[in-house]
């Protein structure tokens, strides 16, 4: 049996990985010493370029390159963070989320989260579509328990499936003590990662920052 010797080319892998290819800035800087020494091969010999400006020029292009290297990094360093943004927000799916998105009604009680201002007597739920147009005005009581609200306009019909902002005014008589956007549970059904941070997508397809929501809740109502 013979066995012959096997000769690998200079450069050549032998495995199926390519060997990474030069940075940009690696070629950048190949290219800038090549104009660099260019320009020194052709200056006048009468007037040669002072030493100091060629410092200049070096120091110009490093600070340019750390900085080049700086936003890479950030831009890596964001992109981990999102991914673990996306990690932690996986479970969020399914679970309730209480937040103060508009509310997507399909015909069955949505639990409000209602937060009367100190000192108020009356709380008013008011009730608008997504032009501003007033629907409905329902008196509720004035507690931070939650309220079921069962969709009705302001002669008490069963409001049209869509999508409703509500809001909370507080009252001290005739007094507006304060009107803020009601809270409301909803079922998380996708998480999405963007330059302005992990954004949740709810049931009926309202999309919220995953700051704004202030409880979480599986699907029986137990809170979180």
């Amino acid at each position: 049996m013979t066995i012959s010797s096997v000769t690998t080319a200079p450069g050549a892998t032998t495995g199926s990985t390519p060997a990474p290819p030069a940075s940009k800035i690696s070629s950048d800087f190949d290219t800038f010493l090549r104009m660099l020494t260019v320009q020194m091969q052709n200056q006048d010999p009468l007037n040669p370029i002072e030493s100091a400006d060629y410092a200049v020029q070096l120091a110009t292009f490093s600070g340019v390159e750390q900085q080049v290297r700086t936003n890479q990094l950030l831009a890596e360093m964001t992109a981990r963070f999102q991914q673990v943004g996306m990690a932690e927000m996986a479970s969020w799916i399914g679970k309730e989320a209480r937040s103060d998105a508009p509310v997507a009604f399909d015909g069955s009680p949505v639990t409000l989260s209602p937060n009367p201002a100190v000192g108020a007597t009356e709380a008013v739920l008011v009730v608008r579509d997504m032009q501003g147009t007033l629907i409905a005005r329902e008196s509720i009581p004035v507690s931070a328990e939650p309220y079921l609200w069962l969709g009705a306009d302001a002669t008490g019909m069963p409001l049209a499936p869509g999508t409703y902002a509500l809001s909370l005014e507080s009252l001290n008589g005739e007094r507006i003590l304060a009107e803020t956007p009601m809270e409301h549970y909803a079922r998380v059904i996708e998480a999405r990662g963007g330059p302005e941070g992990t954004k949740l997508v709810l049931e009926g397809g309202a999309e919220i920052a995953a700051s704004r929501v202030t409880a979480l809740r599986d699907p029986q109502g137990r809170a979180q």
